[in-house]
């Protein structure tokens, strides 16, 4: 295959995937995005399933509504002060 025939390709993939993103964020601007700032738990349950004849786990996060909580789930809890 050429040379100039897959930098083509390339280009023209490029080109659809920003118009692609473009067209989404355009189509999703007046949405409400998030969650508002509160007391409690957002909890999400995720499934996993070897298939077969067994196997998986399913595991539950509970992510804080408060902003000030979540984010201190990323400070290490030895951080010296």
């Amino acid at each position: 295959m050429d040379l100039t025939l897959v930098v083509i390709l390339a280009v023209l993939v490029l080109i659809v995937a920003v118009l692609r993103g473009l067209q989404s964020l355009r189509h999703t601007r007046d949405t409400d995005r998030g969650s508002l700032p509160g007391k409690g738990y957002h909890e999400i349950e995720t499934t996993y399933h070897s298939g077969g004849g067994g196997g998986g786990h399913q595991t539950t996060y509970r992510i804080p509504k408060d902003p000030q909580e979540y984010a201190k789930r990323f400070i290490p809890k030895d951080k010296s002060k």
